[in-house]
């Protein structure tokens, strides 16, 4: 993947191509374009200072789901005219924070979340620019933790809801109506599913334009997945075929703006965890390849039973062997790969993980008081 000397790294530690994302960021950049859509970076995929200046010079916008995720944002040179913030649970001190800052928009999902942003905004003699949430009942067909579109999901305002919670509004001064904001899941690689998300889209628009309502933009989140398996054959995702289903599919009104909120597809492919082997242990059953990095450092395949490639750097072996790979955390799901063909390794082998450049230091812990893995940039 990378030219690197590595035995020069201590383990473990991210390693994050700055090529590969600015390669990604142009591509991505180039096929929005294309179609005048707005892309908002989702600072929770990977919220590293660097990367985030990297981004925001690129001149993307912003998807937080906190207050401090906004604080940030602006900190590393996005501009808040450009942060849509989402998340079901909006304290009053991270509305207040996001309120003094003019954000773009409040992705709303709940009829009292909008009743207490309408009541502070009033405290402050504004108005809100908010964007209803809307649960489209749309399964994404991907791992049940990261689907977010149906109606058994916490996320977002069911169909049933709408008519009441407009009427309520009516009465709200203090917020105005700007959008209306989707989001049905994570890793999504079926293009046919957000051809299925563009069709019930357009039935809803037909539901608030019953109402005389034309809301000045349409957020249709993020979800495009990348690839795990086989990362070189595919560092850049297919923006243009997804842009693409957009455009074909979903009908806007005149002059409503497009808008996404990508955070995978954008940083995924660009990082890598390199490990070095601890031990080689015999079992009864199966070897283990026992690495130094941990649960604790990517915990998408505890959390998701997540696939991420596994690539030994410095075994010269040309014999494979099935391990399985796992961390020192004492917890029987830390595990990166069960009955995985290596080729033979041993102790002090330098083991790289790839695809980790989303959800993987930004969910990081120090269970078991372990350290923090350190960050090596790669230009």
């Amino acid at each position: 993947m990378m030219k690197l000397d590595y035995t020069t790294i201590k383990t473990p530690a991210y390693l994050y191509n700055l090529d590969v994302l600015r390669q990604t960021l142009k591509v991505l950049k180039t096929e929005a374009e294309h179609y005048a859509y707005h892309i908002h970076y989702a600072l929770k995929a990977n919220n590293n200072e660097k990367i985030l200046e990297e981004i925001a010079d690129a001149g993307l916008g912003a998807d937080c789901v906190s207050g401090n995720e906004i604080k940030e944002a602006l900190k590393r040179g996005f501009r808040a005219e450009a942060i849509a913030f989402a998340g079901v649970g909006k304290t009053d001190e991270e509305i207040n924070f996001a309120l003094d800052q003019g954000i773009f928009s409040f992705n709303c999902e709940s009829l009292p979340e909008i009743e207490v942003i309408n009541e502070l905004a009033s405290k402050k003699n504004t108005k809100a620019s908010i964007a209803l949430r809307i649960n489209p009942n749309v399964d994404a067909n991907t791992h049940k933790y990261i689907t977010t579109g149906i109606e058994e999901n916490k996320f977002g305002i069911n169909l049933w809801e709408i008519d009441s919670i407009l009427d309520r509004m009516d009465n709200m001064k203090n917020v105005e109506l700007n959008g209306l904001h989707f989001h049905i899941g994570s890793q999504i690689t079926d293009l046919d599913t957000f051809k299925n998300l563009c069709n019930r889209i357009n039935q809803i628009q037909e539901k608030f334009y019953a109402r005389q309502i034309i809301v000045n933009h349409i957020n249709v989140g993020g979800g495009l997945g990348i690839e795990y398996y086989d990362p070189d054959n595919e560092l850049i995702p297919d923006f243009k075929s997804y842009f693409k289903i957009f455009h074909d599919f979903l009908e806007l009104r005149p002059k409503q703006q497009l808008h996404f909120e990508l955070g995978r597809s954008i940083v995924g492919q660009m990082g890598s965890l390199l490990s070095k082997v601890i031990y080689v242990k015999k079992g009864s059953v199966k070897d283990f390849l026992i690495i130094d990095a941990a649960m604790t450092d990517l915990i998408r395949p505890a959390l998701y039973q997540a696939y991420h490639k596994i690539e030994n750097l410095s075994s010269q072996s040309t014999q494979a062997v099935k391990y399985d790979v796992v961390g020192p955390v004492c917890e029987s799901s830390d595990i990166f790969a069960k009955s995985l063909a290596l080729p033979s390794s041993k102790r002090g082998d330098y083991i790289l993980i790839r695809s980790v450049g989303a959800y993987g230091q930004v969910m990081a812990s120090n269970y078991n008081m372990r350290d923090a893995a350190q960050v090596v940039f790669i230009e």
